[in-house]
């Protein structure tokens, strides 16, 4: 019998493939119960830019991250954090979780932020 998380992963990883295969910067992002992280990693597996909802900045105007507005300031984040690095075009590597809810809520407000993917 396969669980949840490896189910997941078994969807991330064909996800992953193809976008090693681009050679694609890629946005990954992982969903605790408590928070969210998104990193902008390039090709050979360094990461560029990182942002979560356990910076102290964003605690401080939060208070909570597990929540769709967290997820949206975590998006926006990221995406200047990328500009800065000079990165605009990204693969979306959401791990395999659901493109719904905060998941989701972080693309549209990276997008929103200037990121293209």
């Amino acid at each position: 019998m396969i669980d949840k998380k490896q189910s997941r992963m078994r969807r991330a990883r064909q996800t992953r493939a193809k976008i090693a295969e681009l050679k694609a910067v890629r946005l990954a992002v992982y969903r605790s119960n408590d928070h969210i992280y998104a990193q902008v990693i390039d090709p050979t597996s360094k990461v560029l830019a990182a942002a979560s909802t356990l910076e102290p900045d964003v605690r401080k105007e939060l208070g909570n991250g597990r929540n769709v507005k967290a997820a949206a300031l975590v998006g926006k984040r990221i995406a200047e954090k990328a500009k800065a690095q000079g990165v605009e075009r990204v693969a979306f590597d959401r791990a395999g979780f659901k493109y719904h809810g905060r998941v989701k809520a972080l693309a549209e407000a990276a997008r929103e932020a200037g990121l293209k993917f």
